[in-house]
């Protein structure tokens, strides 16, 4: 298995809930700003191919919670792709916190890509992600 696509990011206050830690929906947006920079990494560009018609779609998410991150907290989002079946691919994430090397999260995102019917399609640039 290849290494996978990190990212830094760094916790906002805003992102904070009333005890003090991220909310847990944030989680979300970090995960998939890491996935849509890991994209561009491999060459496919998420806005250019819902322009030509093609949809990426999240229809499952699988998230543990292993450790919250707090005010500051300086953190990367790994990324790792795995075919799941013909129409359907994974998008395998975990959230490590850097100060203690602590993993916050780990997750499984299920994703597809739709054409402009509403159709399961894996266009050629979605292929490139599971040539390893």
């Amino acid at each position: 298995m290849s290494q996978p696509f990190r990212i830094e990011m760094q916790v906002r206050d805003y992102e904070l809930d009333m005890q003090g830690i991220v909310n847990n929906g944030i989680y979300f947006n970090y995960l998939e700003h890491a996935r849509h920079e890991y994209l561009l990494h491999r060459g496919v560009d998420f806005a250019a191919l819902t322009r030509d018609g093609i949809h990426l779609v999240v229809i499952r998410s699988e998230l543990d919670y292993k450790a919250s991150l707090t005010s500051g907290d300086r953190f990367v989002v790994e990324v790792t792709t795995e075919r799941l079946s013909k129409v359907k691919f994974g998008f395998r994430q975990r959230i490590v916190r850097l100060r203690d090397d602590k993993v916050v999260l780990d997750g499984l995102v299920v994703g597809t890509a739709l054409n402009e019917r509403g159709r399961p399609y894996i266009s050629p640039a979605v292929e490139r992600l599971f040539d390893e």
